[in-house]
C-alpha cells in the first residue's frame, strides 16, 4: 500500500518557505504522494450576501499546476491534482500543463479532475457553470488525443483544434485522468471515462452505493467495446478507495498505489483491501 498526503493549502497560505519544507518534509518521512485541489478564485461575502460556500476571498490557494512545476524540482513525490475543476480551465492548455508536469516528474503525474460547485468562479473564468458536465466530457476526450497525437483535428461542442498538438508530449501517453464524484450522474461519468475515481466519502453503505454505480457504468464501457480490463486498488486511509484501469496492450500503466488484481475485460472492477 503506497499512502500520500493531502497539501493543506489553506492553512499553508503564502509561505514559500513553509511549502517547500512540507513537500520534502512529507516524501522523508516516506509518504509517495502528495495530493492538490484547486480554486482560483474566491467569493467575497460582502459582495454574495448569504454566501455559505467552504471557502471565500480570504482563503489562500495555490495555483496546482504552477505549484507542481516548482514541487517537481525539489521532490521525487507522485503528483496528484484532487481536483482541478477542468471545465472552468482552457483544455488544450490546461493539456499543455499537464504534460509538462508529467515530463517535469519523468511520468509522476495524476491528474485528478471534477466539475467544482462555485458559480462565481466560473463567471470569473469565463466559462458557463451549466454546461460543465458536458464540458468535462469532451474535454477528457481531447486532452488524451492531444497528449498522444503529433498533430490532430478536433471540433466539439466547446473546443476546436485545426491541425495542431503539443511538443513536447508527455512521458505517459495518456496521462491518467482520475475523477472526482459526488453524484449519481458524476459516478456513471468517472465508471466511463476516468481511468481512477476519487471517493468522498467514508466505508458504509454510500460508499456502496456510490461503488455500486461506478462498477456498472465502467462494465458498459469495458463491453462496449472491451478497452481495457479493470484493477482494483485501496490506496491511503481506510475512506478511501481507488479504481484503476489495466491498460492496453501497448499502453503505459500508472505507478501503481497498492497490490491489485487484474480483472477480465469485460467485467466491472471489483475491490481489494
Amino acid at each position: 500500500m503506497r499512502i500520500g498526503v493531502v497539501l493543506p493549502q489553506t492553512e499553508l497560505g503564502a509561505d514559500v518557505g513553509a511549502v517547500r519544507a512540507y513537500g520534502q518534509g512529507v516524501e522523508d518521512l516516506g509518504f509517495r504522494h502528495v495530493m492538490v485541489y484547486d480554486h482560483v478564485v474566491g467569493a467575497d461575502p460582502a459582495v454574495h450576501q448569504g454566501w455559505r460556500g467552504p471557502y471565500d476571498v480570504d482563503s489562500t490557494f495555490h495555483e496546482p499546476m504552477v505549484l507542481f512545476g516548482y514541487l517537481a524540482a525539489l521532490t521525487s513525490l507522485e503528483l496528484v491534482t484532487s481536483i482541478i475543476i477542468l471545465p472552468q480551465r482552457q483544455t488544450v492548455l490546461a493539456a499543455k500543463q499537464a504534460a509538462e508536469i508529467d515530463l517535469l516528474t519523468g511520468g509522476r503525474f495524476r491528474m485528478g479532475v471534477g466539475l467544482g460547485w462555485n458559480q462565481v468562479e466560473y463567471e470569473a473564468l469565463g466559462e458557463d457553470f451549466t454546461t460543465r458536465g458536458r464540458r468535462i466530457e469532451e474535454q477528457v476526450g481531447l486532452m488524451r488525443r492531444l497528449w498522444t497525437e503529433r498533430s490532430l483535428t478536433f471540433e466539439g461542442a466547446f473546443d476546436r483544434v485545426t491541425g495542431a498538438g503539443l511538443a513536447p508530449l508527455p512521458v505517459r501517453r495518456p496521462i491518467p485522468v482520475w475523477f472526482g464524484a459526488q453524484s449519481p450522474a458524476a459516478y456513471r461519468r468517472a465508471g466511463r471515462l476516468a481511468d481512477g475515481w476519487f471517493p468522498q466519502m467514508s466505508p458504509g453503505p454510500e460508499l456502496d452505493k456510490a461503488k455500486a454505480i461506478v462498477q456498472d457504468a465502467a462494465a458498459v464501457r469495458a463491453a462496449t467495446p472491451p478497452r481495457s480490463a479493470w484493477r482494483a486498488a485501496s490506496t491511503g486511509p481506510a475512506t478511501r478507495r481507488n479504481w484503476t484501469p489495466w491498460p492496453a496492450a501497448g499502453g503505459r500503466p500508472a505507478p501503481p498505489t497498492s497490490p491489485s488484481t487484474p480483472c477480465r475485460p469485460g467485467t466491472a472492477p471489483s475491490m481489494t483491501t
